[in-house]
């Protein structure tokens, strides 16, 4: 297990959030909420945990990981033993087999160096009908920019092709629709794109505060908690061609 910190890319307290990504942070647990009814859950690459209590509220049982030290901390420090959070690689996950009905990673498979390994350690400790549940930013999404530590993103197709090649039966889901409705939509859109293009967006959350401020208007500071007053979308069902009209996909992988 190596000693790489994601804190500087991770929702954590005390970063400001756009209305937008509220609203996309409470859709992505929102779907996962509705999947953990009396399950035991796992959350890999929780980081500080911030859903964990929202899931709680419905599942049997709901545990979280990170491989960064700091965030299990953080998530520890606020849970007080109320939720089990733990160090570990998703890679190589400390459960015995069967344990879990639902695993979920997301905002993090871009970052694994063996996405193969993770989908088998999920399927591993998966029970009979399990459910993995998986969120990443849409890569065909022209105003899509990669996280500085990323390795390989998936567009909807490879998404499908992946889980299914391990055994998964897939859903691919869809939200976050790009709109250009408005001269402000077009605005936007076009100095985020051209923002990306010539590599001006900050490498960490907090460096691009100015810009989602400038971009996208008042900010509010997260909590140690996913805020669900924001509105939740519903993910809509894709065919897994080219997407360039959503922000964010999803995916639905049943064992």
């Amino acid at each position: 297990m190596n000693d790489h910190d994601f804190s500087t890319v991770t929702e954590i307290p005390g970063n400001k959030a756009s209305l937008e990504q509220l609203s996309m942070i409470h859709t992505r647990y929102r779907l996962a909420y509705d999947f953990c009814a009396d399950k035991d859950v796992l959350e890999a690459a929780c980081g500080p945990g911030r859903a964990l209590g929202y899931l709680a509220q419905k599942a049997r049982s709901v545990v979280g990981g990170d491989l960064s030290q700091n965030l299990v901390d953080l998530a520890n420090r606020h849970y007080g033993g109320r939720i089990s959070v733990v160090r570990m690689d998703v890679q190589a996950m400390p459960w015995a087999d069967h344990s879990f009905d639902v695993v979920i990673l997301y905002e993090a498979l871009y970052y694994l160096p063996d996405v193969d390994r993770f989908i088998a350690e999920a399927r591993r400790i998966l029970r009979p009908e399990g459910v993995l549940l998986l969120c990443t930013p849409n890569c065909e999404w022209e105003g899509f920019n990669p996280s500085p530590f990323s390795r390989k993103y998936f567009s909807a197709s490879e998404l499908r092709l992946w889980l299914e090649k391990a055994g998964f039966t897939v859903q691919i889901k869809a939200c976050f629709k790009v709109s250009h409705d408005t001269l402000k939509q077009k605005a936007v859109s076009a100095a985020r794109k051209a923002a990306v293009t010539l590599g001006l967006i900050p490498k960490t959350m907090k460096g691009k505060t100015f810009l989602k401020r400038l971009f996208y208007g008042q900010l509010s500071e997260l909590g140690p908690e996913i805020d669900t007053t924001a509105p939740a979308k519903v993910p809509v069902s894709v065919e897994p061609r080219h997407l360039p009209n959503y922000k964010v996909l999803y995916a639905i992988a049943k064992r």
